[in-house]
């Protein structure tokens, strides 16, 4: 009998099951990276490992105990990366890949302009299991491994990485590059050394700018431009003021082309300023949410959240000691610790209390559609991922500028 995490279980439509085992960790990703590849000439350079899983690694048997060939077993598998809610366009424009990609914010506002991921990479397993079952395909792991960097197709136009930025975060220890997550960056140099993309998109924490007296932003640019030879464009932009979405979100967006590909890069730029149109209404859930989500009036906390909490066309924020007051009726940035105890919290007053944000509606505030899927995981955990993620609805309005330069 094969362990049940060493599974999964594919149901084909005259309802027989299969079951696959898996040995290795990076198996699924290069089985998965293969499938969703098989229509252009990505999928040779998955090719040969993936049939090599499914050879030596997988064993596929049916009621009968019949082994099904590698074809009929890889069609199976097929269906199983495409029935999914964000599948990769058949008809694609250009191709990207996604690194540090979270939970796919990047991934799901490229698919949107009809380009096609050829490679992604994502070491938190929590946030490979959404990535999976929203867009059917298994990040690769730790891309400092010169063995997953080697995973990447030769040929794609644009490096997408919203690389960690705790390393830079005012909500972060500020080591910047003495910090372990800062010097990621420069396995995205050598990435984009080796396979020279059209164009890098890369997004970080406001603070990033300012950080060791801007020096590191300052490093950052110099080895795109000097080293790299990449001609650089870089703007703050806010969620609220540049995607209509009710969130103030400052973050740092860094847009680079290699003059030799794109002759035209001076014809970019970001996306000009639009009205905020929509207010926290828009994005709240109607009706009394569970329970666990509203404060009890006997919370030792109580008696100040009422006190300070008037109004309900505005999201509050519990800074440990005391509730803050977005002025603008907005939701404050969402930060990944708001799940871990008091610190951070996004609060509201409805028509039944007092109470946290849910999950569904922090994804809603980072532009996730409703039909996104949120996986059985930690409540924790989703306030994590949507923290840590970008806002979806920006990224796509940057890339759409990038798309009219290329």
């Amino acid at each position: 009998m094969i362990e049940e995490d060493r599974k999964i279980s594919i149901e084909e439509f005259d309802g027989k099951k299969y079951q696959i085992k898996f040995v290795e960790p990076e198996n699924k990703a290069i089985l998965t990276h293969y499938l969703h590849n098989v229509d252009n000439k990505a999928s040779k350079h998955y090719k040969k490992d993936a049939l090599n899983v499914l050879k030596n690694f997988v064993e596929y048997k049916n009621e009968e105990n019949i082994y099904l060939a590698e074809e009929e077993a890889l069609q199976h598998l097929l269906f199983e990366v495409e029935n999914v809610p964000f599948p990769t366009p058949k008809n694609y424009k250009f191709k990207f890949i996604d690194l540090f990609a979270g939970i796919g914010g990047f991934r799901l506002a490229l698919q949107n302009l009809e380009g096609k991921c050829v490679y992604t990479s994502e070491w938190e397993n929590a946030a490979k299991k959404t990535y999976q079952k929203n867009f059917g395909e298994i990040p690769f792991g730790d891309i400092t491994k010169d063995r997953i960097k080697n995973y990447i197709p030769e040929n794609f136009d644009i490096l997408c990485a919203g690389f960690p930025c705790q390393a830079f975060s005012i909500a972060g220890n500020r080591k910047g590059f003495a910090d372990t997550r800062g010097t990621l960056f420069f396995d995205v140099e050598d990435i984009i050394a080796k396979h020279k993309p059209k164009v890098v998109f890369l997004e970080n924490v406001k603070n990033l700018v300012t950080h060791d007296k801007g020096r590191t932003f300052k490093t950052i640019i110099e080895i795109l431009e000097k080293k790299l030879g990449y001609k650089v464009y870089s703007k703050v932009l806010n969620t609220m003021t540049h995607a209509n979405v009710p969130q103030n979100r400052e973050r740092i967006f860094i847009v680079a082309f290699d003059p030799k590909q794109v002759t035209n890069y001076s014809e970019f730029k970001f996306p000009d300023k639009i009205k905020l149109t929509k207010t926290i209404h828009d994005v709240l859930e109607k009706g009394k949410q569970d329970e666990k989500y509203y404060y009890s009036k006997n919370h030792q906390y109580y008696p100040e959240l009422e006190k300070v909490m008037n109004s309900r066309d505005t999201v509050y924020q519990w800074r440990r000691v005391y509730v803050r007051e977005n002025k603008s009726n907005v939701c404050p940035t969402l930060t990944a610790n708001m799940g871990t105890g008091g610190h951070n919290v996004p609060l509201i007053k409805d028509d039944y209390g007092i109470r946290k944000l849910t999950p569904r509606e922090c994804f809603s505030f980072q532009g996730y559609p409703k039909n996104y899927v949120l996986p059985n995981l930690s409540n924790g955990k989703l306030y994590m991922q949507a923290g840590n993620s970008v806002t979806t609805i920006l990224i796509e309005r940057i890339s759409n500028e990038i798309i009219k330069v290329l």
